[in-house]
């Protein structure tokens, strides 16, 4: 499964409970096509401490969700695109629709 979406991206979500939020990509996983995102779709953990002086408690993680409910943010123009591809010199280089940037 080919993705749009790679990690360090800037994304912001389409659909949802966080429809609206950004954040950068911290995992992809092409083959199950997810992605997580820092601090969108959190949930709370309990975990119990499993070592000598490890705290337990609630924690916060935050869930994959699909890669089809986020779309690509342009460092430049600052718009949600999804990118074209252009080849240069054997290269293929993801780029921006609006402004034409290298993504």
């Amino acid at each position: 499964m080919s993705m749009n979406v790679k990690k360090n991206d800037t994304v912001i979500v389409l659909s949802g409970k966080d429809k609206g939020k950004q954040g950068k990509v911290l995992s992809v996983d092409p083959k199950g096509g997810k992605v997580i995102v820092e601090k969108v779709n959190v949930a709370s953990k309990h975990q119990k401490p499993r070592q000598q002086g490890q705290e337990g408690g609630i924690i916060q993680k935050e869930t994959p969700l699909y890669a089809c409910k986020v779309m690509t943010v342009c460092p430049k123009c600052s718009k949600p695109t999804r990118p074209a591809y252009k080849v240069e010199d054997g290269k293929k280089t993801r780029v921006c629709k609006h402004c034409g940037a290298e993504i």
